[in-house]
């Protein structure tokens, strides 16, 4: 079995799914076994479901006339599967990445663009080796417009997505501490991110640049295929402002207010507003698109519980992140009290990094200060360090936070959203 032979009958099906317990009527099953488990062992039953056919690579299992197909790697099968179905398509497709924000940013162009198209974008946090074809492949025919998000924590594999995706247009977050242990230092993230940059050079693709980031400018200078933002002879230009807590743009004196917190996403909106303009929408739509926009996804979230204003920020931390956060969760009025997580994968940097992301906290005026995990434990000794989110949760059991202001914020790993439920 080849992708050409069996791209008819993908043709034909409603969802492409790794999970067997989320099969539905027509969907394909690709069965991924893990160390201990056969998935193969699922196929007969995937098809009783409703499976319009399986893909599995132990070759006992296979039945053809039950669309029971054997392959030699599920993963190799459906990642090739996916370029098959990538060349086809005849749609604008957007690629994204970067060190923090690519997930929001990702959220805000979709909810732009589709002010006026269909447009398919990566759900969750599907970005990897596995969620980008997954995304490709859920691309249909009435969609007139892809958002892929590509996520990495090593050296060419945004190049190995690129290969993928296939984006028409780029746009890099930024460069930040990030992965630190798996890129190698912050040049090794530079020059991993950039192999997104590099994919739309060489195939004569568009670049969305932030003119007002250094690295950006530099990567893309002399590039004659870009969308610009962020200076006076920028393609598009943007004013900050802020309302309460929240971030907003102007554009030719038409304000829109985002639901999100920090001036950090004030990009993440240009780029989504800058994107909307290039392909037509008209500004009171973008308008329309930003401020109906509502985070639900733990990033940068405000919710109100109580007398309290939480600042959520629990998916993913690293130090550009942590520090853009604590230097705006400074601009809140009242009482402040932060819970910070450890940031993982920084390999040899991961104690530097976080002693000084306690200094900055210290220095920074707040209340109270709460700590959640072993690295941080290594760096602050006080008796409000925790060595993880159930031993946080016993103390916010018994000991109620007095500030009106809590944020949040800390690797995956660290789960904090867990103890929200106590303060």
């Amino acid at each position: 079995m080849n992708t050409e032979q069996f791209y008819p009958l993908f043709l034909q099906a409603a969802h492409v799914v790794i999970d067997s317990r989320k099969i539905e009527k027509n969907d394909i099953f690709f069965a991924f076994s893990g160390e201990n488990f056969n998935a193969a062992t699922l196929a007969e039953q995937a098809i009783d479901k409703g499976a319009l056919a399986v893909i599995i690579e132990q070759q006992d299992y296979a039945n053809p006339e039950k669309n029971i197909f054997y392959v030699p790697s599920t993963l190799e099968f459906l990642q090739q599967l996916a370029i098959f179905h990538r060349k086809k398509l005849q749609i604008p497709v957007i690629g994204l990445t970067g060190s923090n924000g690519k997930t929001t940013t990702k959220e805000i162009i979709h909810a732009v663009l589709s002010e006026r198209f269909n447009v398919q974008y990566t759900r969750g946090n599907l970005n990897n080796h596995i969620g980008v074809p997954l995304t490709i492949l859920s691309i249909k025919p009435e969609h007139q417009m892809a958002v892929i998000e590509m996520g990495a924590n090593h050296q060419k594999e945004i190049e190995f997505l690129c290969a993928i995706s296939m984006p028409d247009f780029g746009y890099i977050t930024n460069f930040g501490k990030a992965h630190l242990e798996g890129f190698g230092g912050v040049e090794g993230v530079i020059k991993g991110k950039s192999e997104l940059y590099d994919y739309l050079k060489n195939n004569n693709k568009t670049i969305i640049v932030n003119e007002n980031d250094p690295i950006q400018l530099e990567k893309t200078e002399g590039y004659s295929h870009k969308i610009t933002f962020g200076k006076e002879d920028s393609d598009y230009q943007f004013d900050l402002f802020s309302e309460q807590h929240f971030v907003g743009l102007n554009y030719k004196n038409q304000k829109a207010v985002s639901k999100l917190t920090g001036e950090y996403n004030f990009t993440n909106l240009c780029a989504a507003a800058s994107l909307g303009l290039h392909f037509g929408i008209p500004f009171n739509y973008i308008i329309h698109a930003i401020e109906n926009y509502t985070p639900t996804n733990m990033r940068s979230q405000i919710v109100e519980k109580g007398n309290k204003i939480l600042v959520l920020d629990t998916y993913n931390a690293n130090p550009s992140s942590m520090a853009a956060s604590l230097k705006n969760f400074i601009t809140f009025e009242g009482s402040k009290t932060i819970i910070i997580g450890d940031m993982l994968e920084l390999g040899n940097e991961s104690e530097k990094e976080h002693q000084a992301i306690l200094e900055l906290a210290q220095n920074s005026g707040f209340d109270e200060i709460i700590t959640v995990g072993k690295i941080f434990r290594t760096v602050n000794h006080s008796q409000l360090s925790f060595e993880d989110t159930p031993a946080l949760t016993e103390y916010l059991k018994a000991n109620t936070i007095s500030s009106k202001n809590v944020l949040l914020k800390g690797s995956r790993g660290i789960a904090l959203e867990k103890a929200i439920e106590f303060i």
